[in-house]
């Protein structure tokens, strides 16, 4: 009598099966990223400038270099999101190439989650609209739960999200950093530099 190969088991039993993730899993970090910064980059420098007099009347004490950083031009806020683009697009390409294997597909995915919260308490603080918290109940938030739960039931481990959230502000700090440097007003072109001065 022959016996039959027992064929294994999908699912939650079969841990860390990333076959069970589809792509549309990865690419849709992505797409509810766009989604958001859309929003962003229409709002994020019209509203800055008429946000910092609300807030310095309402911290009067608040040194002015901090109101003069929290201002942002068209040109810094477009290139900050061409610039985190980049990163959001490494991160759903790392997650579609390994199944949603990737921590840090994992990771950005955990954090840009907690993000859209963070902004819903931002506009809860300042009692008004602030950008991204349009798109962040309706778009950030329901997305990262569906994809979360497409990797808990494959059986993916999930990651810290205290570091999630932790890492995901000092990487948009340090891409801000980045635009204010490529935007900063009077900023030469190094091969054009020195070419006014008179030639002995």
């Amino acid at each position: 009598m022959t016996r039959t190969p027992r064929r294994k088991t999908s699912g939650p039993a079969a841990a860390g099966d990333a076959g069970a993730v589809p792509a549309l899993v990865s690419w849709g970090l992505f797409a509810a990223w766009a989604a958001n910064d859309i929003e962003e980059i229409f709002t994020m420098a019209p509203w800055s400038r008429a946000a910092v007099p609300r807030l310095k009347a309402r911290f009067p004490s608040v040194p002015d270099r901090v109101w003069s950083r929290m201002e942002v031009t068209q040109p810094h806020a477009s290139t900050a999101i061409g610039l985190m683009a980049l990163l959001m697009a490494a991160a759903a390409a790392e997650g579609a190439r390994t199944r949603g294997q990737s921590v840090v597909f994992r990771t950005v995915l955990t954090g840009f989650g907690l993000h859209g919260l963070v902004h819903m308490a931002q506009a809860a603080a300042y009692r008004g609209y602030t950008p991204g918290v349009a798109t962040s109940p309706t778009v950030v938030i329901p997305y990262s739960i569906w994809a979360l739960t497409h990797l808990r039931r494959a059986g993916i481990p999930p990651v810290s999200p205290a570091l999630s959230l932790a890492l995901f502000p000092v990487t948009a700090g340090a891409v801000h950093a980045l635009a204010q440097r490529l935007t900063k007003p009077g900023r030469k072109d190094p091969a054009r530099r020195g070419s006014g001065r008179v030639r002995g």
